[in-house]
Formats: structure tokens, C-alpha cells, sequence
């Protein structure tokens, strides 16, 4: 039975529009406006809540990707870094023979 008010069927808006004329009365109208207000300002907040959690994600993608940036560069730098040469040679020494 409580499932059957949850399908907004035309007999069932037709009871619950019966139900908010008995209850309500004059006033109706009225009541009508005050919860359109609150649903409205509840929609409001959720699409607030919703674009902060799209800008924590974008800023969160944001810094990874400019950190995978900075790590390429700092690759590249290494890549073009100047190569190791070897050390001179030692100068040779004449062979001494042993006494």
C-alpha cells in the first residue's frame, strides 16, 4: 500500500491533490509557493555542492597533469645534459728496471 503513493499515477496525484485541499484549504496556494521556495533552494545547494566537487576533481587533475609535466621536463633535461667524458690519461712513467 505505502509503495503505491510512491507511483505518481493520475489516481494517485488526484488523492494527494484531495488530501492537500482538505488540509490546506484557502491556504494552498500559498503552502504550493513556500515548497516550490524549498525546492528550488534545495537545487540551488546541490548544483553548489556539485560544482565543488567538478573543481576539486579538475584542480586535483590539474596538479597531477602538471606534475607528469614537470616530470617529462625534468627527463628531458637529463637527456640533454652534457655526456661523461673519461678522465686524461696518466702520464706514463719510464719502466724503471728493479735493482
Amino acid at each position: 500500500m505505502l509503495f503505491a503513493f510512491l507511483d505518481p499515477s493520475p489516481t494517485t496525484l488526484l488523492i494527494l491533490g484531495a488530501l492537500a485541499v482538505l488540509l490546506f484549504g484557502e491556504r494552498l496556494p500559498e503552502v504550493a509557493r513556500s515548497v516550490g521556495k524549498g525546492f528550488m533552494e534545495f537545487k540551488k545547494g546541490m548544483k553548489g555542492i556539485e560544482q565543488e566537487i567538478r573543481s576539486a576533481v579538475d584542480s586535483a587533475t590539474t596538479s597531477v597533469t602538471s606534475a607528469t609535466h614537470l616530470d617529462d621536463a625534468a627527463e628531458r633535461e637529463e637527456a640533454t645534459a652534457p655526456k661523461f667524458e673519461p678522465p686524461p690519461p696518466e702520464p706514463k712513467t719510464p719502466d724503471v728496471p728493479g735493482p
